[in-house]
């Protein structure tokens, strides 16, 4: 079950989020959800279409049981598979 404490060894694929703090400016507001994931990258399906923004240089906020959660991309700008704990 994800929450505030462990959301950032979890899988972010699937879920919605916000962007609420960028150094572009222009893409803070930018919400949708989560279709794919890489190293330094969300893919992010919006209403205006799929959307790719780098995940070091936003803060985003994602919304579990009703509570807003915001996660500074920097910390989870990792392959998925590393921070999740798939490390052997």
């Amino acid at each position: 079950m994800i929450t505030a404490d462990n959301i950032t060894s979890h899988e972010f694929i699937g879920l919605n989020t916000e962007i609420v703090e960028s150094t572009n400016q222009q893409v803070i507001g930018l919400n949708g959800r989560i279709e794919n994931e890489t190293k330094s990258m969300f893919t992010i399906n919006t209403e205006n279409g799929m959307r790719s923004i780098a995940k070091s240089t936003s803060n985003w906020k994602f919304s579990i049981d009703n509570n807003d959660i915001i996660v500074e991309g920097s910390k989870i700008a990792k392959r998925p598979f590393d921070r999740i704990g798939g490390k052997a």
